[in-house]
């Protein structure tokens, strides 16, 4: 008899949220990047510096905002960066659009 061959398993990166800790796979998750210029939001995922990963809510925004977001990328956000984030936070879909 035949062996069947094995199916190969893609990998798919996971990373965990920082405002809720929740694991998901890595592309459906915004990327807060820290870099020389700043903490940005990382739209390609690919800029240099180190990162830290948030859902689409804003609820982990928030939560990320109120310290965790600066702990995980081993930083203090500054009063631009804090107000660039939020910025962006505000212009996430209210939260029963996104859940469900």
């Amino acid at each position: 008899m035949k062996k069947k061959p094995a199916q190969r398993v893609k990998h798919v990166p996971q990373r965990t949220c920082v405002g809720c800790r929740e694991v998901l796979p890595k592309r459906i998750m915004l990327r807060i990047v820290r870099s020389p210029e700043g903490v940005r939001v990382d739209p390609t995922g690919k800029l240099a510096g180190r990162g830290a990963y948030l859902h689409d809510r804003r609820s982990c925004w928030e939560r990320g905002l109120k310290g965790a977001l600066a702990h995980a990328l081993k930083t203090e956000l500054s009063h631009d960066d804090r107000a660039h984030l939020e910025e962006f936070m505000n212009g996430l879909p209210p939260e029963e659009e996104t859940s469900g």
